[in-house]
């Protein structure tokens, strides 16, 4: 049975700032560490072990799995890097405070660019202080200038079929740090979850999703480690 493991990075400095984050490249808080090392060591207690992991170009994201495998003694498992499992792109939000933003523009408007399946927020103006065209993580990839949940599934979902389904067919054991919006993008499509409830799945930080799938990986079963230890 194909076992899968998906993680959000630990706490950052701007989800503790509350402040929107996307594809800015934001380091770890001691706290978000702390959830790093306690979700690797959860994992070791467990009996979990891994044949390959993938993060995205994000600190935030290969941090927590670096030090996850420290915890297990597992640092040397190979480690596959992608941009398309990047955040959501938060365009012209990137940077601002949630709780000003919602007093400059209104809840409701608010919720919908952050909840909505497929309203982007604003698009991120180009030259501006989060424009990452020049990044040189990014050299030959077209940045967005805002993404939906839906835009984000849109390039998450393709490269889980053409680069980690077929690891995971082929028998390994598959560990995937990533972000809130990316791993929504894979809890939707492997639970099956409509486009108007995944908006409302939140997805904690440091907490192990253990998915058993069947031979076509389709969910079996779903759980937080949490709940079983």
């Amino acid at each position: 049975m194909p076992q899968l493991v998906l993680i959000r990075h630990g706490q950052s400095q701007w989800n503790l700032e509350n402040r929107f984050t996307g594809w800015w490249d934001v380091d770890l808080t001691e706290k978000g560490t702390a959830e790093a090392i306690a979700a690797g060591e959860a994992m070791g207690a467990a009996g979990l072990d891994f044949d390959l992991c993938f993060t995205s170009y994000q600190t935030r994201a290969i941090k927590t799995l670096n030090l996850a495998l420290e915890a297990m003694g597992r640092l040397w498992l190979p480690v596959t890097k992608d941009w398309r499992l990047n955040e959501r792109h938060y365009g012209g939000l990137t940077g601002l405070d949630k709780q000003e933003t919602r007093d400059r523009h209104g809840d409701e408007q608010v919720h919908i660019w952050r909840r909505s399946f497929d309203t982007p927020p604003p698009a991120m103006e180009a030259g501006g202080p989060y424009d990452l065209a020049n990044d040189l993580r990014y050299r030959g990839i077209e940045v967005p200038a805002s993404e939906s949940l839906k835009n984000t599934i849109e390039r998450v979902l393709p490269y889980w079929t053409e680069n980690i389904a077929p690891e995971l067919k082929a028998g390994k054991r598959v560990l995937i740090s990533a972000h809130g919006n990316s791993l929504r993008a894979l809890v939707k499509h492997l639970s099956g979850i409509s486009d108007e409830d995944i908006t409302g799945l939140e997805i904690p930080t440091g907490q192990p999703i253990i998915y058993d799938l069947d031979e076509n990986l389709g969910e079996v079963e779903r759980y937080y480690l949490r709940d079983r230890t």
